[in-house]
């Protein structure tokens, strides 16, 4: 295992960036992981590996890069060694950050090496935005098949633009699904003291869109044109494994943190209520929404017929 690229700063008691990657049986990739994090051309950072409980090699690979780097890397863990899941994991590394900036990274994942000087180059060309977020690759060639293709996914927003709050929110609830990634972002970290971390408990899917929709309902951001991040699609991954049945539950849950988010905020009166509702109603309404569709399905065969004309021996 190699050293940093250069030494820290003059303070590095109190690294400029505080990068925190979270794992779970991440033996395969977390060291991929770490070493993009030693590869950045910005070197003012700390890295905090937190391990979610583990039970491969990979609190092996954390520990011993913690031993070999001391003075840049920390290894954290739950009491008891718990698996608690993402959420908690993460706000564990945030509560842990001496830096004035947090990153996050899954173990998973890669960032190329301009990522944070980039980031934090935008942050001081735009001191009012308190998080810098872009384009993420979806990683497919990573496993060499030449019919595996990489796909670009933009952020929501207009890109190259400090965006106000809540416009993000509002173009997400129009229809632009995709927001930023975890593995993307940089973040003021006195941001989490007004906006709170990762909501806890959460399913292992849809956390990082409920941490996302406090910062666009609350927080201003610069939305960059720029790819700092490569995403690893593998079928070992929650979203890989994640059933049908277990996507509809995990939406249904943020649906319902969503709704108590903005009741315990006093926010039934604002734009985003009603169509909170409407994504809420097929769920808690299930054969009222089945008996809408079959009559959907039902008017549209109508039209259909209506419009078709008869076989030809009764023309």
């Amino acid at each position: 295992m190699r050293p940093a690229t250069q030494n820290s700063t003059d303070h590095e008691d109190r690294p400029r960036v505080s990068v925190v990657i979270i794992f779970l049986n991440a033996e395969r990739y977390l060291a991929e992981a770490v070493e993009s994090v030693f590869a950045q051309t910005y070197a003012d950072w700390e890295l905090l590996l937190v391990d979610d409980g583990s039970t491969d090699r990979s609190t092996e690979i954390a520990q011993q890069y913690a031993r070999t780097h001391p003075r840049q890397l920390r290894y954290l863990e739950h009491e008891r060694h718990a698996n608690r899941g993402q959420s908690a994991s993460r706000n564990a590394g945030m509560a842990h950050a001496r830096g004035d900036y947090v990153a996050l990274l899954d173990a998973d994942d890669v960032w190329l090496p301009n990522k944070l000087e980039r980031q934090l180059a935008l942050f001081r060309a735009y001191p009012h935005a308190t998080m810098v977020c872009g384009p993420s690759l979806y990683w497919t060639s990573w496993t060499g098949r030449t019919d595996d293709r990489d796909a670009l996914a933009h952020p929501v927003g207009e890109p190259d633009r400090l965006i106000e709050p809540p416009a993000l929110l509002r173009r997400w609830f129009a229809g632009e699904r995709t927001i930023a990634l975890p593995s993307n972002i940089v973040f003021r970290r006195r941001m989490t003291l007004r906006t709170g971390g990762f909501p806890e408990p959460f399913p292992s899917l849809f956390e990082d869109l409920a941490f996302m929709v406090k910062v666009f309902l609350h927080e201003p951001v610069f939305v960059a044109n720029e790819c700092w991040n490569r995403i690893r699609r593998h079928p070992d991954s929650c979203i890989a494994r994640a059933t049908p049945a277990e996507w509809n539950q995990a939406w249904f849950f943020f649906l319902n943190w969503f709704e108590e988010y903005l009741r315990e905020r006093g926010l039934q009166s604002s734009e985003f209520w009603q169509p909170l509702q409407n994504e809420l109603w097929p769920f808690r309404h299930p054969v009222l929404f089945r008996l809408s569709q079959l009559r959907s399905r039902l008017g549209r065969a109508a039209r259909s017929n209506v419009n078709t004309p008869p076989p030809p021996e009764h023309r």
